[in-house]
């Protein structure tokens, strides 16, 4: 779909819905297509996480251990996945890298329907985990290659706001397939996620224009040093970790908080996805409106110390649920999971803007692949700290995880300033 048929669209629509639907819209028709490509593949990414554990022990009939084996050491080879992507993307460009990851994605999302045995199954989990990871950090390169240097930020929000509503949308379509709970179900779900990846492989190629990558591309790209440039950038590096810490926040309120709510508190049980339900609403309203003030980087260190200070005051509110009244206790939670909120696009829009501007413009590939790397790495090692420290711990725990959150944001401020 060019910009012209998109104009000649909203044309046909009455004046007052029109209205509506360009202020809904971005202005850029760049960041538009990547809003319809998002929003497919992420509906696709919330049906499948829903369903795929499930229908991996009841469908297929593996052991929850094994599942639990198997999903683990794939998660090992997706965090070592993040940054050759990145330099590939550096060499080749990151739309054809991107599309070739997609379609291997698909590929082997689709193969799981085939599988009976449980070392096909490993090997198709760690090759999902490995496209997967990999493809977050080309798009990264790819986002800061389509977008102009100054709404890449703004962008990056947009595009999250639509995630969240993409997966909602996933989200509610896997509840059918959970009440039919049929082998049938469950595979047209995973045949139906698998082909989104295809679908939005020739939605890269066809809509998204990226400039084609050069002999002097490549040739900067590697005099520049590529992953070995990166890997000796202390201040980058330093920022990565950092920003590793804050990505611990979405292992809180998805794993912490509905352990929290129902082993340690008297809140209504419901409260455990009610917490996410608020999360996802805050997030999608206020996710853009909080890029604003991150075109510098000292500006985006600040924005990002403010989300890191209220997650961390979040954390310290729902220490206080432990011990409450339930109805006391649950809104003492709503609390703690809005100032999570905020926090989160605020730490969210503050990363993205420090990611990008403290890399090389010639090697954000290879950049964007160690930035990815760290938030992987949280997201694979959080759930076993968030259980065994936080909850293992009650009020200490959380105050702990507090005292992080808080240093990594004021850590931030201080590495840029330097």
């Amino acid at each position: 779909m060019t910009a012209t048929e998109l104009a000649a669209d909203e044309a046909a629509l009455p004046s007052r819905a029109r209205s509506r639907f360009a202020r809904l819209l971005p202005q850029d028709p760049a960041l538009r297509r990547l809003s319809v490509i998002t929003l497919i593949n992420t509906a696709g990414n919330g049906l499948s996480m829903t369903l795929s554990v499930l229908f991996f022990t009841r469908i297929l009939g593996f052991g929850v251990a094994q599942v639990g084996v198997v999903l683990t050491v794939a998660g090992a080879f997706g965090l070592a996945a993040g940054m050759p992507a990145g330099w590939l993307s550096d060499r080749f460009g990151p739309k054809p890298v991107l599309v070739v990851l997609l379609v291997a994605q698909g590929v082997c999302s689709v193969g799981y329907v085939l599988v009976h045995d449980l070392a096909v199954f490993a090997v198709l989990a760690c090759l999902v985990a490995v496209t997967d990871r990999g493809g977050m950090a080309v798009r990264g390169a790819l986002f800061a290659e389509v977008l102009p240097q100054d709404g890449r930020v703004a962008g990056r929000a947009y595009l999250r706001s639509v995630t969240n509503i993409g997966i909602g949308l996933g989200t509610v379509a896997a509840a059918a397939v959970l009440q039919l709970d049929s082998r049938g179900a469950y595979l047209a779900a995973l045949l139906f996620d698998g082909a989104t990846y295809g679908v939005i492989a020739v939605m890269y190629l066809l809509m998204v224009h990226v400039p084609p990558r050069t002999a002097e591309h490549a040739a900067e790209a590697k005099a520049g040093g590529g992953m070995r440039a990166v890997l000796r950038d202390g201040r980058y590096l330093a920022a990565t970790g950092l920003n590793a810490v804050i990505t611990l926040q979405f292992v809180m309120i998805e794993v912490g908080v509905p352990l929290w709510v129902v082993r340690e508190t008297d809140a209504p049980r419901w409260m455990a996805a009610g917490a996410l339900l608020v999360n996802t609403g805050l997030v999608i309203a206020l996710q853009v409106r909080a890029t604003r003030g991150t075109e510098e980087i000292g500006a985006a260190a600040r924005v990002f110390r403010r989300g890191a200070l209220l997650v961390a005051g979040s954390c310290a509110v729902l220490a206080l649920a432990a011990g409450l009244p339930g109805w006391v206790a649950a809104l003492v939670i709503a609390v703690g999971v809005g100032l999570q909120a905020l926090g989160e696009v605020y730490s969210q829009a503050g990363a993205w803007a420090l990611g990008y501007d403290l890399a090389k413009e010639h090697a954000q590939g290879a950049y964007q692949g160690v930035f990815n790397t760290g938030m992987s790495g949280a997201m694979m090692f959080g759930p076993v700290l968030i259980t065994s420290v936080v909850i293992a711990n009650g009020t200490a725990g959380w105050l702990l995880l507090a005292a992080m959150f808080a240093a990594a944001g004021v850590g931030m401020t201080m590495l840029v300033r330097r």
